[in-house]
């Protein structure tokens, strides 16, 4: 397996929190850009790869008034978290392992550091990110039982594929590191007995809960996956009580030449960011906007079928 110390992972996605934040901003400005020019947000992926803005086919991008509400970088956060709770109830569903789903979560964060969700749908993006995951992973699923397992197109992940390109497939998460690190604590507890390693088992299971939390937070654009591990498995001892994290850490600091100052960057680096888990009812009008975004037409053909609709119940009334 390749070393995540001279991985692309480690030297390309990696950032600090200000340059994640720096970036979210650039993609909401260009899709806005996109808005003002093109009447739509909308990107159209070529057969090679290449990416264009769509044309709108009304004059909205002539009329200030008839264009539609770009998102704000809140509201795109929101709707990023959103699906990204929606791709661990897939991987879920279709009983992926975990690697899958840190993967495929990975690929998602990685893509809307490049693009806003105003130019690709993250419904879309979602699936091409499961699919790209599968194959990465070696877990082989077609693009046409994945989108009949949760009834939608499977050709939208074909047609999506190309962007997988842009990923880097090789990705890193905390679980094959918090498997090492509770081994490493039976030794260092001195775990002999069946309830001391029943504890730990817990801990593990507690910690693979977390971890499963801090994957959907920016921790993996921020820290390594090693971090992770550390901050899941500091949670689960503060759930369990069963060993003295600050003591375990110090000891693998020591193993590895770490300074004692990486302690205290380690410690900071376990709250990594607020979690957001949005339902739906929270996202319905971001929703909403996006659709406009991306095809302007939409808001007026349901304003017209909102019209027949009265319509329709003005007739029942008249004929009472």
């Amino acid at each position: 397996m390749a070393d995540f110390m001279t991985s692309t992972h480690k030297t390309k996605w990696i950032y600090t929190l200000q340059d994640i934040k720096h970036k979210y901003k650039v993609a909401n400005q260009r899709a806005k850009q996109a808005l003002e020019m093109f009447g739509t947000t909308r990107m159209e992926v070529d057969i090679d790869g290449t990416f264009s803005y769509a044309e709108s086919q009304n004059d909205t991008k002539d009329n200030a008034e008839k264009r539609p509400k770009p998102l704000k970088v809140e509201e795109e956060q929101l709707l990023r978290a959103f699906y990204e709770f929606k791709i661990q109830d897939v991987c879920d569903a279709f009983k992926f392992p975990r690697k899958i789903q840190a993967t495929a979560l990975i690929y998602f964060k990685r893509f809307y550091l490049l693009w806003s969700v105003m130019e690709h749908h993250p419904k879309d993006i979602m699936l091409t990110c499961i699919y790209a995951a599968c194959k990465a992973e070696e877990n082989h699923v077609s693009a046409e039982e994945l989108g009949k397992g949760i009834g939608q197109d499977h050709h939208v992940i074909l047609n999506n594929e190309m962007l997988s390109l842009g990923f880097d497939l090789i990705a890193y998460a905390p679980y094959r590191a918090l498997e090492g690190f509770i081994s490493n604590l039976e030794e260092f507890c001195g775990a002999q007995d069946n309830d001391q390693l029943l504890a730990l088992k817990g801990a593990l299971d507690t910690a693979r809960i977390e971890a499963d939390k801090i994957m959907r937070s920016d921790g993996p654009l921020l820290f390594p996956p090693g971090q992770l591990a550390l901050t899941a498995l500091h949670r689960a001892d503060a759930a369990h009580g069963i060993f003295d994290f600050e003591r375990y850490l110090r000891s693998v600091l020591s193993h590895h030449d770490q300074p004692g100052h990486a302690i205290s960057e380690l410690t900071d680096s376990i709250n990594v960011g607020k979690l957001l888990t949005p339902t739906s009812k929270d996202v319905k009008h971001i929703d909403r906007k996006l659709k406009s975004c991306l095809d302007p037409g939409s808001h007026d053909k349901s304003k017209k079928r909102k019209h027949r609709s009265k319509d329709s119940s003005n007739e029942v009334t008249d004929i009472s």
